[in-house]
């Protein structure tokens, strides 16, 4: 005999475990499937993002700038301190009880709401069914009035570079490195490849990052990406743009990379080597043949704007369908889903979601980028403001980046805004809930910002639209 549930959610990273907790918050009797079991059988609760991404990378990144700050900040400062070492083993030890401390609160919300939490793969059945997969092989079936798949995505390999898990790694294994690497190679400079290259480069590693495109963070304004290759570069990175990987080979307890640049033929030697290519929508035995659901040529799910599948009642959110792989764009979704089933038309606002790359400084944005508003033809104006001039980020020793700010020409309304900086992602935050409300560029310029702040920059670029910046010497306009 089947369990049946008002919801049924597959997957328990930050679009799946928010959804399940929004449905119980709204009266729904609610399940959540996940596939990921700790070493004693117990649901592992989280994703992708709690477990092995977003939280141990933070918890990584946090400290090996910590460590950065002893060996070559804190003396600007007038602080002196014994040349610092690095125990790799008390920092790991310190990310997996904050991934712990994280995941078992997710269980005590379960617990607290009254989700049900199943370990098991999850597969949609026709007729808005579910079929788990325990860990043991059993099967069963839940019985759902509305299904939500949230079942995440996975590290991209490519054929040149196949993992080993040990010597060769994905995202995964690259938190897991139990001493720094002397020389480290990492293929992509995309947000994964930087964040992960900076780590061990503040710990110590020579970094090579090895990207096949041409251009330097293409889906960034090329402002804020000009600027951040400037100081990734002042901070040691060896980025080195259209440098193709056609292969790899372990000799000797190393890898060499063999990489092509233009009609020229290279070989790198490394110590460890992380690819971090891009990920991919976990699509594959999630779906039965008459379930109903579709799959576009990339294995993500076809949904409509407010993410209903073509099948009746069953949703999909966060990684597995189309825009950007971040977890608060799923866990709004999975929100927005379960509000709809509730009955109210809400939706969500895509030209508002903000994307950071967590370097040191930080990159950050929101909205269209300026080549993007070029290529459409748009009349716009900006305003940008160097760090350089502001006094809080001065008397931080933290002074490096700029922000841009862009705005429609006719209207004045803000359309964009992109950081490179100290606290970016907190400060693009502020434009994120001005763009929501609609706000002009004005509307931020007459806005009262606190001084000392690193946010008085994003005030200013507002005043800088229109030549109004106090603190820089505004361009002259014709």
């Amino acid at each position: 005999m089947s369990k049946k549930f008002d919801v049924v959610v597959i997957g328990s990273g930050p679009a799946g475990y928010v959804a399940a907790i929004k449905a119980a918050q709204l009266g729904f009797s609610t399940a959540c499937v996940e596939r990921w079991v700790d070493e004693s059988g117990a649901v592992k609760l989280g994703g992708t993002c709690l477990n092995v991404g977003c939280i141990p990378s933070k918890a990584l990144l946090d400290s090996s700038h910590k460590f950065s700050m002893a060996q070559s900040e804190l003396s600007q400062h007038g602080i002196q301190v014994s040349k610092p070492k690095v125990d790799v083993a008390a920092m790991l030890a310190r990310k997996d009880g904050i991934v712990n401390q994280l995941t078992s609160g997710i269980a005590g919300l379960f617990k607290h709401n009254g989700v049900t939490s199943i370990a098991g793969s999850g597969k949609v059945l026709a007729g808005h069914r579910v079929e788990v997969t325990a860990p043991d092989g059993e099967v069963s079936v839940l019985d759902a009035e509305h299904v939500i798949i949230a079942a995440g995505s996975k590290p991209i390999e490519i054929p040149p570079a196949p993992t080993d898990g040990k010597l060769i790694v994905d995202s995964t294994g690259a938190l897991e490195f139990d001493q720094v690497p002397k020389r480290l190679g990492v293929i992509g400079a995309g947000v994964i490849g930087l964040e992960l290259g900076s780590v061990w480069g503040r710990l110590g590693a020579e970094v090579v990052v090895l990207e096949a495109m041409d251009t330097f963070l293409p889906m960034m304004d090329q402002a804020i990406a000009k600027e951040s290759a400037k100081i990734f570069k002042k901070q040691g990175l060896d980025i080195r743009l259209g440098a193709r990987v056609t292969g790899t080979e372990v000799k000797k307890n190393k890898v060499e990379v063999t990489f092509q640049t233009g009609d020229e033929t290279h070989t790198e030697v490394f110590d460890k080597l992380i690819v971090a290519v891009g990920r991919r929508p976990v699509s594959d035995e999630l779906l039965a043949s008459d379930s109903g659901v579709t799959l576009d040529e990339r294995g993500y799910i076809y949904v409509d704007e407010h993410c209903a599948t073509e099948a009746p009642n069953v949703y999909a959110v966060g990684d597995v369908v189309r825009g950007p792989m971040l977890a608060h764009k799923g866990s709004e979704e999975g929100v927005m889903v379960v509000e709809r089933i509730a009955g109210k038309p809400v939706q969500m606002n895509y030209d508002c979601i903000p994307s950071v790359i967590y370097t040191h400084p930080e990159i950050a944005a929101v909205g269209k980028t300026e080549q993007e508003l070029k290529a459409e033809g748009a009349n716009y104006k900006v305003g940008t403001f160097p760090f350089a001039a502001c006094g809080r980020a001065l008397a931080s020793n933290d002074s490096e980046g700029l922000v841009k700010m862009i705005a429609c020409a006719d209207t004045d309304r803000v359309l964009g805004c992109h950081i490179v900086g100290p606290s970016a992602a907190d400060l693009v935050q502020q434009v994120v809930i001005a763009m929501e409300f609609g706000s002009s560029a004005e509307d931020l310029a007459l806005t009262v910002f606190a001084h000392p702040t690193v946010s008085e920059a994003v005030h200013e670029a507002a005043l800088a639209v229109d030549g109004h910046a106090i603190h820089i010497a505004n361009r002259k306009r014709r």
